[in-house]
């Protein structure tokens, strides 16, 4: 346990020196420092070594008026510069295009065109990570257990099957049922192992963590899109029969104003819309959380350096215990998610019974 207390506040010192070389030059302001660390980039900064930044720069993609542009983002020197008639926009271009990456005239002046953007930013590429990391490690328990065929599982073959039989008898068959499950599952823990893994890389503040990439809500969106297709692609006879023409309710409630079947199709559209907002806010919201408690240290740090490093003890103790509780929250995010999903896929498919 010590370990593990030790190693948290390593990590969230190394936040601290990273945020605070970053915030040094300027006058320290906590609501752009969240959103800097919660949002996307178009660099992945590692560290800060005596006011040198070191970052991977990363692929920018752009297509604008039918000609493909490809170039790495250190040539816009953190959104210093433009470059080849683009520049990642400031507040000062418009709230509505702040952050993203728009075309300038010879001046260097946004001219109110946007290129089509397929760049490869810190939430991307840390989604190849978590899906590299899946995907490597299904592949060798895999292996593994050919090899052990027949014996105990060891090693990352144990880890493997740990995931999918809890999948597979705490979430799949209880909510979908034995004989339909196994169509279901790959996709079911393909969500729980992507969510985990994503919750948990978010919480280390050095490479390959750090990316915030369910507190994105387009990655949350595109899941619950994933859960929505699957349901409705999977939904028989008898489940579009209640969607439409729910059996046991009054005439009345369906002719000549059909209240239940609006009732029941806005339903079917709110079910995807809750799974996206409760996935991205918890996650968001952790970080948040665990951010505003650094930002203290550094707005008594304006004050005074003494008063600075005398309160620090307390915001740093609130940030180690609301880490250790994000992990929790990793997991049980993962899993309300993938039960959620089961649980529709599974009134979707199931079959009348007289």
């Amino acid at each position: 346990m010590k370990k593990i207390v030790l190693f948290f506040i390593v990590t969230l010192l190394l936040s601290v020196q990273t945020t605070k070389a970053e915030q040094e030059k300027e006058k320290f302001n906590a609501g752009d420092m969240i959103m800097e660390h919660i949002g996307d980039s178009y660099t992945w900064h590692i560290l800060t070594y005596k006011s040198t930044d070191i970052y991977i720069p990363l692929p920018v993609i752009l297509i604008n008026d039918g000609k493909i542009d490809v170039f790495l983002s250190n040539k816009f020197n953190h959104g210093h510069s433009a470059y080849n008639g683009y520049k990642i926009a400031d507040k000062q271009d418009g709230e509505n295009v702040a952050g993203k990456i728009v075309c300038v005239d010879a001046n260097g002046k946004y001219n109110g065109k946007k290129p089509y953007n397929f760049s490869i930013t810190k939430n991307v590429l840390a989604i190849f990570i978590v899906a590299g990391l899946m995907i490597v490690l299904v592949l060798k328990g895999a292996s593994v257990a050919k090899k052990r065929k027949g014996k105990e599982p060891k090693g990352v073959q144990t880890l493997v099957e740990f995931f999918v039989i809890y999948i597979r008898d705490d979430i799949a068959i209880p909510s979908i049922g034995e004989e339909k499950y196994k169509k279901y599952l790959p996709y079911l823990l393909t969500a729980f192992l992507f969510i985990f893994f994503s919750n948990l890389l978010g919480l280390f503040p050095f490479f390959p963590g750090g990316a915030n990439i369910t507190g994105n809500i387009a990655v949350t969106l595109c899941l619950a899109v994933f859960t929505f297709v699957i349901t409705n692609v999977s939904g028989n006879r008898n489940y579009w029969k209640h969607m439409v023409n729910m059996p046991g309710v009054p005439w009345w409630l369906k002719f000549p104003l059909p209240i239940m079947p609006v009732v029941e199709i806005l339903g079917m559209f709110t079910k995807p819309f809750s799974l996206t907002v409760r996935l991205f806010a918890n996650i968001t919201a952790g970080h948040v959380i665990i951010l505003s408690f650094m930002c203290i240290i550094f707005i008594f740090g304006e004050q005074s350096a003494a008063l600075g490093y005398g309160t620090a003890i307390v915001p740093l103790f609130f940030s180690i215990f609301m880490t250790l509780l994000e992990i929790l929250v990793a997991y049980i995010q993962a899993y309300v998610f993938t039960l959620l999903s089961a649980i529709y896929i599974g009134m979707a498919t199931e079959e009348h019974h007289a």
